[in-house]
């Protein structure tokens, strides 16, 4: 490969694409056999990005970003076995090696052997391993054959790719929250958030059969864009409570299900609209499912946020109403996605037109060098999904 380029974190709303190194099979200075190089063909911005760009974690300047990977196999370790050089192949945001105890359970968002401070690592993310991200031109890849998931011969000039791209991370993400939370057939939900995750976890209720799917948000684009595929949706800016408008909707103010998409920048509602409370989605949810109901947490909290308004936030500790969801037997599921219990089926629903989830979720195609300006889009509410495309592949729809 001539070279690399890569978007660069450097200070609290700046991020800038620059040259980077390319990347080698090699790990802490050894060779690594088990790695791929790939071509990124496409790689998403994130809300999870959004959190660092924003200033709200500690991640340090000089970060490569992206974790939302898909791309085209260039180069191959001796010990890759399964896989070969111009196999297209979907990046779980997850590393994993495959060969720990969580790993072997399936759980392989808390792999043990990948990130030395705690378990769980992931590509171009604060505190989860140091590997350097996939909004880049090319990116290595460990464990390959235990990671990628090989998508079957595909023109990536073609639509579907938009569909696809979200394999990586938003769609098994949403899909997990759902899954977590009990949807099924003929299930009530709410979904609280409205951005791609939300939206995709509204598509993902609609694909296990449920009768009715709520969202709620903030901002009018994005609740127009639910509304778009057939979800009911409530205005948290309204005076309103969430209970008396799912009431509204249903003729009773609880779900069976509900899923939080918005994580620790979560803000009031109603009156407290414009305010950060961490704590909101999560005691909101509790107040509406029903008594012996499930929560799916998909949203993303963090144990250091330099940007909250109080000390305790700032390391995480959040005023919590235990009490209620203990009272109403909650079951509670938080954490990463294991991608890999999900992506396979979820690749299938998407070539066998099961579900649309690139339209779900509004999923715009830009170039490298327009990552800034999407970013700065995205931060202020747009109801997209940015993929970025380094190499010129795909054409936008």
């Amino acid at each position: 490969m001539a070279g690399n380029r890569g978007v660069v974190y450097l200070e609290p709303g700046k991020v800038e694409v620059q040259s980077i190194d390319a990347p080698e099979l090699a790990l802490a200075g050894r060779p690594c056999q088990h790695g791929v190089i790939l071509r990124v063909l496409t790689t998403n911005i994130c809300g999870s990005d959004q959190h660092m760009v924003r200033g709200r974690t500690t991640a340090p300047a000089g970060l490569v970003l992206g974790h939302e990977i898909t791309g085209e196999i260039v180069e191959a370790g001796r010990d890759v076995e399964f896989l070969g050089i111009g196999d297209i192949v979907s990046v779980p945001f997850n590393i994993a090696c495959g060969r720990c105890r969580n790993c072997k359970q399936g759980q392989t968002g808390i792999c043990l052997n990948v990130n030395p401070a705690r378990p769980g690592a992931a590509y171009g993310y604060v505190d989860m391993g140091g590997w350097v991200g996939g909004q880049a031109e090319y990116v290595m890849v460990p464990y390959a054959d235990f990671n990628l998931l090989k998508l079957p011969p595909l023109d990536v000039s073609l639509p579907k790719i938009r569909d696809l791209t979200l394999l990586s991370d938003i769609f098994p993400t949403g899909f997990h929250g759902a899954v977590k939370a009990g949807v099924g057939p003929g299930s009530t939900v709410y979904i609280a958030g409205a951005g791609p995750v939300g939206l995709a976890s509204a598509a993902s209720c609609q694909l296990l059969g449920a009768a009715v799917v709520i969202v709620g948000d903030m901002i009018d684009e994005r609740l127009a864009q639910a509304r778009s595929f057939g979800c009911e949706t409530v205005d948290l800016k309204q005076s309103a409570t969430l209970a008396e408008q799912i009431e509204q909707i249903l003729g009773l103010p609880e779900v069976d299900s509900a899923v939080d998409c918005v994580g620790f920048e979560a803000r009031g509602h109603g009156a407290d609209a414009g305010a950060e409370h961490p704590a909101t989605v999560l005691n909101s949810i509790m107040e509406v499912t029903r008594a012996g109901g499930a929560l799916g947490i998909p949203g993303l909290y963090v144990t250091g946020d330099p940007g909250a308004s109080t000390e305790a936030a700032q390391e995480g500790r959040l005023v919590i109403r235990i009490g209620l969801g203990w009272a109403k037997s909650h079951a509670f599921y938080t954490g990463q996605c294991p991608v890999m219990q999900y992506h396979r089926q979820l690749m299938q629903a998407i070539l066998y037109d099961k579900v649309q989830i690139a339209n779900a979720v509004n999923a715009v195609v830009i170039s490298l060098d327009d990552a800034p300006a999407g970013y700065q889009d995205f931060d202020g509410g747009a109801a997209k999904k940015y993929i970025l495309d380094p190499h010129g592949v795909v054409p936008p729809v």
